[in-house]
């Protein structure tokens, strides 16, 4: 007989909530700080060190509290099951404090104002298309925050930022509600059914464990030792240039390959980084051999372009264009995988009693889903937008969403940032920007933080919040409230800690520039569709379902169609080094010793993660305590 999934779980006190109404703000200011003044956010690949850091911290306050049991017996110490779900909190949370979220946002509301001019003509060209009610127009308000020595803290400014803020946040909050029910209607089948790996996982489950089993292991300590090593002597080379280096740094082979037509290669760093070959030992094999396959792959090809001088392809091999159409053929195929699992939650829908293996109830999870899209819809034709293109640009943005979660769980990608390529770019390429018109297109330009790239994307981190929930036996119902509770509370946190560190030092600006030239572009040159770029989405669709269908045909069909979508982005390129290496030491590992040495590597190469983002989070820290850039390992 069946059990319910709450039957054996452990609680969540109130002491954990209020741990999470601090420790998400506190997160949101350190990752913004350390965005702003060293130039390092945690939240560029998948495993953020501000979340692994937050629960070391909080595990060894509960040892010591443990340990000191009998001087502390009415002080509460964390359960795992509380220190995870605070780890998830944290990383859903502070993910929007991130490079690719509120960095971006921040700097939209102002900057169409700001920076008119009339050599721009950005009031004839699009200020009647603003929306008023999501941006600040008053330049007396804005000049604190664009020159900085200035406070956020005064009534007037306060109250010009407040309603933006609370706008922007509802919003973000809607997205966050729709991509958790969406996550609530695939639990079952993507976490309970399916086999998947949860790869990123594995350094938090692994520090939790009971009785602090990970580490007591030796080979855990060797491996933080050499992680702490080489990032020590990193950070002192780049203060002190004379000290020697471990690497830590991207060396471009376009300084060998000079010559036509070799230079074609484009930007190609090397490097190796003790995080990322500990994370890419955890990627099954077949993938990270598809991700340095294709990213050779990608060089050929652009080899081919420059010798064979296509110019009526000047972009081929349109590698952008090819990822976009390729993440969503992910999407298409994790849909078309989870075929009977959604069938079965069509007919549940109308079951009026919640099954007993049902610990959150699809019925609401759709209803969830519903009120987001609402409000999405809402705010968006509010903006200005057209209900089919809101409904088209969405599609796709969720598409996305799908994919980089299922592939995170599946095979944890260390990235998957896509940049410059979501339904913003797509739609103009596709239907030309006369048809879109200029309502439109200045609404895709304050929607440009979704778009510009997803490497601090939430929708995976609740996804695999609901698998440490099946590992360590979590109140679903509990964790689902409090994980839309982060998302809220980081938004806020996170617009504030840019407000008030950018009146104080001047606030970014660069993203927004990206978004308001190129919206400029759009109005001035009124470019058609763009073929070559469709064909390309059309080709990344294809070979992906092609790829996809060949490993299910083929066991020794090694390419896999996530490789393929990755390795076209920008953030793949620091990584492609660590990956190889880590690619080749599981596969010796695996050849050499089979599964017993695979076990037995575990912890070693848990540990050079977790050397490496204690020592970045110290560099991260010293650089905010003296504003001044410190060794990244993060690029």
């Amino acid at each position: 007989m069946k059990h319910t999934h709450t039957s054996t779980t452990d609680p969540i006190r109130p002491l954990t909530i209020v741990l999470i109404f601090f420790l998400v703000p506190l997160n949101c200011w350190w990752v913004v700080a350390s965005t702003l003044r060293v130039g390092t956010s945690p939240t560029q690949v998948s495993l953020f060190f501000n979340a692994i850091f937050t629960t070391l911290v909080l595990l060894c306050l509960s040892v010591v509290l443990r340990k000191g049991r009998e001087f502390t017996n009415h002080i509460p110490t964390l359960n795992r099951a509380e220190l995870l779900v605070i780890y998830t909190c944290v990383s859903v949370g502070s993910g929007l404090a991130g490079v690719d979220r509120l960095l971006v946002l921040i700097a939209l509301p102002g900057h169409a104002h700001w920076f008119a001019s009339p050599e721009n003509d950005w009031a004839g060209l699009f200020h009647r298309h603003i929306p008023q009610w999501l941006v600040v127009s008053d330049k007396h308000i804005l000049e604190g925050y664009y020159r900085g020595v200035s406070t956020f803290y005064t009534s007037v400014i306060f109250r010009a930022w407040l309603p933006v803020v609370l706008w922007w946040s509802a919003f973000i909050v809607a997205i966050h509600l729709v991509m958790l029910c969406i996550n609530i209607i695939l639990r079952k089948q993507w976490v309970e059914s399916e086999r998947l790996s949860y790869p990123i996982i594995q350094l938090p489950l692994e520090m939790t464990q009971s009785q602090g089993k990970f580490f007591g292991t030796p080979w855990m300590w060797l491996g933080l030792g050499i992680g702490i090593t080489i990032d020590v002597i990193n950070g002192l080379n780049f203060l002190f240039p004379v000290v020697p280096s471990l690497g830590g740094k991207l060396y471009d082979l376009r300084q060998i390959f000079t010559e036509r037509p070799w230079n074609a290669i484009g930007w190609s760093p090397i490097a190796v980084f003790p995080f990322a070959v500990g994370l890419s030992f955890f990627i099954p094999l077949d993938l990270s051999f598809s991700c340095w396959a294709f990213w050779l792959i990608w060089r050929v090809e652009r080899l081919l372009g420059g010798i064979m001088g296509w110019r009526a392809l000047p972009r081929f091999p349109y590698e952008a264009e090819q990822s976009h159409g390729a993440y969503l053929g992910l999407c298409v195929v994790a849909l078309w995988m989870s075929r009977r699992h959604l069938k079965q939650v069509a007919k549940r829908l109308f079951i009026w009693e919640r099954p007993a293996d049902e610990p959150i109830s699809y019925r609401l999870a759709i209803i969830g889903l519903i009120l987001g899209l609402a409000f999405i819809g809402g705010f968006c034709t509010k903006m200005g937008m057209s209900p089919g293109v809101v409904a088209l640009f969405f599609a796709i943005w969720f598409a996305i969403s799908i994919a980089i979660t299922r592939l995170r769980a599946e095979l944890g990608s260390p990235v998957h940032d896509l940049h410059f390529i979501g339904p913003d770019e797509m739609l103009p390429r596709m239907f030309g920007v006369r048809s879109l018109g200029a309502a439109n297109l200045t609404g895709f330009s304050y929607l440009y933080f979704l778009n510009r790239a997803h490497r601090s994307h939430a929708m995976p981190h609740q996804l695999e919040g609901f698998k440490l929930a099946e590992r360590a036996r979590i109140p679903l119902r509990r964790f689902a409230v409090l994980m839309l509770f982060a998302s809220a509370l980081g938004a806020v946190s996170s617009f504030w800690a840019f407000l008030s560190l950018g009146y104080w030092e001047g606030g970014p600006s660069g993203f927004a520039r990206e978004s308001f030239n190129r919206l400029e572009s759009w109005l001035n040159y009124n470019a058609p569709p763009d073929l070559p770029a469709i064909g390309f989405t059309g080709l990344g669709f294809g070979l992906t379902l092609l790829l996809a269908g060949m490993r299910m045909r083929f066991l020794w069909w090694s390419l896999h169609p996530v490789g393929y979508a990755i390795s076209g982005s920008w953030a793949i390129n620091p990584m492609i080094g660590s990956i190889f290496i880590g690619w080749l030491l599981k596969w010796i590992v695996l050849k050499y010793g089979g599964i017993r040495w695979h076990r037995a590597a575990i912890p070693f190469f848990l540990g050079m993660v977790l050397g490496e983002f204690l020592i970045g989070t110290f560099w991260s820290l010293l650089g905010i305590t003296l504003d001044q850039p410190m060794y990244r390992f993060l690029f």
